[in-house]
């Protein structure tokens, strides 16, 4: 069996555009990365809206976390990190799924 290598060579500084450090020329690594930020703030805000709508079910059901989570089949702290928007924790199809549990079917629009 034969030894993987696990070396860093090199840490990208935050910040830094890692498509230039990739060698794009500067106007292609800035589009890229305004491209990339553009998709991860639309992912983002549609995570927040997610959770914002789970966080006004429990409030309007009167829910404390751990009957909450009892219902979504989750555990308590998989609670909290909804109604703290901790986005990095979940998927959007793990809180799609979250919102049908509780009768709040998700419905997505192209375009």
């Amino acid at each position: 069996m034969s030894k993987v290598d696990t070396q860093v060579r090199h840490i990208t500084k935050p910040g830094t555009n890692l498509f230039a450090e990739l060698g794009f020329s500067p106007d292609e690594a800035k589009r890229y990365q305004d491209e990339s930020r553009g998709r991860i703030d639309h992912t983002l805000a549609l995570k927040e809206q997610l959770m914002g709508e789970l966080v006004a079910w429990i409030k309007e059901s009167h829910l404390k976390q751990d009957a909450a989570a009892e219902i979504l089949h989750v555990t308590r702290p998989r609670v909290s990190d909804v109604v703290n928007k901790k986005t990095s924790k979940f998927t959007i199809d793990a809180l799609v799924e979250m919102l049908a549990r509780v009768g709040k079917p998700v419905k997505v629009v192209v375009g």
